[in-house]
């Protein structure tokens, strides 16, 4: 008997379903019921009436900030597939895909896309977005500079210190006084006399000098050469070059404001800077990062250097050099071969390199005008720009490697290497730009300048460097300084 009143209490899986279901509709339909109670109640209560310009200035706030969003997102998915695109495509005749994303960021912009469809141009980025996708670019290149920053291996780098920094200083001297020679003759054509001739010849010369770091390392990475012997002699040499044209450019500035005191603090500044990561934290970060391995890195020491690094890139940033350069420090202070370096890059590499990085060329790339250089007179000068810009960064860089005892095809590899000029150098004619020293026909002369070099950097490596052989040293670290010489060149 308890057996069948068991079975008979049992319901069969259908009335199961029935009985949610009744349940299920009994709730909506009360909770409707409630709402629509609540509606018919609160109708027939009053409110105070709206302050008119309040109401209007919210709604049009709020119009503007989903118009904002929308075209920042637009931008960006136009950036990430006109990139990828143009990458695969310039990678067929092997070019690096950071040419392909900087060619398609001109693409989109005024030289090519807003001259023969300019409504389509400024309705991808109108100029109230610019400033958002300049931060989101600007945050991208900040958190790559620091993942190179943490691939760099600093015991390699102490063993050829001296010879990084004679050859980093040459690539800036000889470029710097070719191109104040070249302002002789490019002042009374592309200036003006409201502008001193000091103030031209400097900003010149310091235009001429600029690496542009972060595609240089860019080049590297692409081609797996960033962790060889030639690539962190390249890189250190690259970063060195920077954070020297950057005071070069403080000071250039100074000159241009009559503040050349201010010029000298930062130099001062950017120095103790430098001393205080290497002899200080970098010592601090090896013990402490020595007790972790990869199952103890956690989301929360994560954070911790992702806030580290920003600090980092506020500190140069607020100095006056640049705040890449705080990120690569950082980055640079921590041991390349530990867990927490293996996590940072397993973590952010790909979010980086293919949304944000991206942003930052592209950007970039949007704000050129190619088309102010007109006319056969204007395009012969243009190409005497090119011609001294390559003489100079390849003739330093190759004296000075040559003089420190690298072979004919490291130094050869090397000024390839520090001619990659990229976009960067668009801040150092920005700052010119805004200060109406140079005028804006030099400054897209300047821009082609950059893509020629940088676009020749790849084919003239991978003659001086096969990939094969490249790949071949990849973690090779000799134990002999002069062992060096050796890779890659013979």
């Amino acid at each position: 008997m308890v057996d069948s009143a068991h079975t008979h209490e049992k319901s069969s899986p259908a009335t199961d379903k029935l009985r949610v279901s009744v349940v299920y509709g009994i709730m909506l339909t009360a909770a409707v019921g409630v709402f629509l109670l609540v509606q018919s109640y609160g109708e027939t209560r009053g409110a105070p009436p709206p302050a008119e310009a309040l109401a209007a200035e919210k709604a049009a706030g709020t119009n503007a900030q989903a118009d904002t969003l929308f075209h920042v997102l637009l931008a960006l998915a136009a950036v990430v597939v006109t990139g990828r695109v143009m990458g695969k495509l310039f990678g067929y005749i092997g070019q690096p895909p950071v040419i392909g994303e900087v060619v398609g960021g001109i693409f989109l912009g005024p030289s090519l896309l807003g001259w023969f469809a300019p409504g389509v141009s400024a309705y991808l980025l109108p100029a109230s977005v610019a400033p958002f996708l300049a931060v989101i670019a600007q945050l991208g290149v900040i958190l790559y500079m620091f993942l190179v920053g943490v691939e760099l291996n600093a015991g390699l780098l102490r063993q050829r210190a001296h010879a990084t920094v004679a050859i980093s200083h040459a690539s800036i001297v000889v470029p710097f006084v070719l191109g104040t020679l070249l302002a002789l003759g490019l002042y009374p054509r592309l200036s003006t006399s409201d502008v001193p001739f000091t103030s031209f010849a400097l900003f010149l010369g310091v235009a001429m000098s600029i690496t542009a770091f972060p595609v240089l390392a860019r080049i590297l990475s692409d081609r797996r050469m960033q962790r060889t012997p030639l690539g962190v002699v390249a890189l250190a040499c690259a970063a060195t070059d920077d954070v020297t044209a950057w005071c070069l450019l403080a000071f250039v500035v100074g000159v241009a404001q009559a503040k050349v005191g201010g010029a000298i603090w930062v130099i001062a500044l950017t120095l103790a800077y430098v001393a205080f990561n290497f002899w200080v934290l970098r010592p601090i970060a090896t013990r402490l990062l020595a007790r972790l391995d990869d199952a103890r890195v956690s989301q929360g020491i994560v954070s911790i250097i992702l806030v580290l690094v920003l600090l980092s890139a506020l500190v140069t940033e607020f100095i006056g050099v640049h705040a890449i350069f705080g990120a690569f420090l950082f980055g640079a202070v921590i041991p390349h071969d530990s867990a927490i370096a293996r996590a940072v890059k397993r973590k952010l590499e790909d979010l980086v390199t293919v949304l944000l990085l991206p942003a930052f060329f592209a950007f970039t790339g949007m704000q050129t005008r190619i088309g102010l250089v007109s006319g056969v007179e204007n395009w012969l000068i243009c190409g005497i720009i090119i011609l001294v810009a390559i003489a100079g960064k390849f003739g330093g860089t190759y004296l000075a490697a040559r003089l420190t005892g690298h072979a004919w095809r490291e130094s050869s590899a090397l000024g390839v290497l520090m001619n990659t000029r990229g976009l960067m150098q668009l801040i150092v004619l920005g700052v010119g730009l805004d200060l109406r020293v140079i005028s804006p026909t030099l400054f897209a002369m300047m821009i082609v300048m950059a893509l020629v070099t940088t676009m020749g950097t790849a084919p003239m490596l991978q003659v001086l460097v096969p990939m094969s052989s490249a790949e071949k040293d990849i973690r090779k670290e000799p134990a002999e300084p002069g062992e060096f010489a050796k890779v890659g060149c013979d």
